[in-house]
């Protein structure tokens, strides 16, 4: 199990969950952490896996994020995310990139939203640990990727979609400043998403 998204301030968060049956179905691709994969290899392997293995995928967009956001925390709205992403494959073990500073808990807060028996081990940077949830972070990040290209195809250049982004910050900065209000594919629950509003309104006027 692992996701995408989760800190962008544009665009859904992704979640994915790969099955297999032993780690040793996985022993001769190459999957590390998608972070460090190039787009090109990322692509690759995603078809792989899709080809050869159990894949479960949750996409929330922004405004959902907003809506769980209103209600709950981002890591317990992550982890009733990755159970729901698990439910798709009911395995009996189960390896997830954990959300929370304390790693035990959040695999505990993820277990208590299953209606089904399963064992997880929810440690920090499992991504780069384990590769079954390598393989998940290829998945989500593949997935996610694709859906900021076809926002980038609405609205023009966004950037990658993270608030660290200078070509994410001045589409929204535009953005406001054009309409009045943020882009629906921003998450309005985000500080950095506020705090453009206020500026750029404040600058307009």
């Amino acid at each position: 199990m692992d996701e995408a998204g989760k800190g962008s301030v544009l665009g859904p968060m992704v979640v994915a969950a790969v099955g297999c049956r032993a780690t040793e179905d996985l022993a001769a691709l190459p999957i590390r952490d998608s972070k460090v994969l190039r787009p090109k290899q990322r692509e690759a392997l995603y078809e792989i896996l899709f080809r050869d293995f159990s894949i479960a995928i949750v996409t929330i967009d922004a405004a959902g994020i907003d809506d769980a956001r209103s209600r709950m925390s981002m890591n317990e709205c992550v982890a009733e995310l990755h159970a729901e992403a698990l439910t798709g494959l009911r395995p009996e073990y189960a390896y997830v990139d954990a959300c929370d500073v304390n790693a035990e808990r959040y695999g505990r807060t993820v277990a208590a939203h299953l209606d089904f028996p399963c064992a997880i081990v929810a440690e920090h940077r499992a991504d780069a640990r384990h590769k079954i949830v390598g393989a998940a972070s290829v998945i989500a990040k593949v997935t996610r990727d694709r859906a900021i290209r076809e926002i980038g195809e609405q609205y023009g250049k966004v950037g990658s979609g993270y608030p660290s982004d200078p070509v994410t910050i001045e589409f929204l900065r535009g953005y406001i400043r054009e309409y009045g209000n943020p882009p629906p594919c921003a998450r309005r629950s985000w500080k950095t998403v506020a705090n453009l509003y206020q500026t750029t309104m404040r600058d307009f006027s």
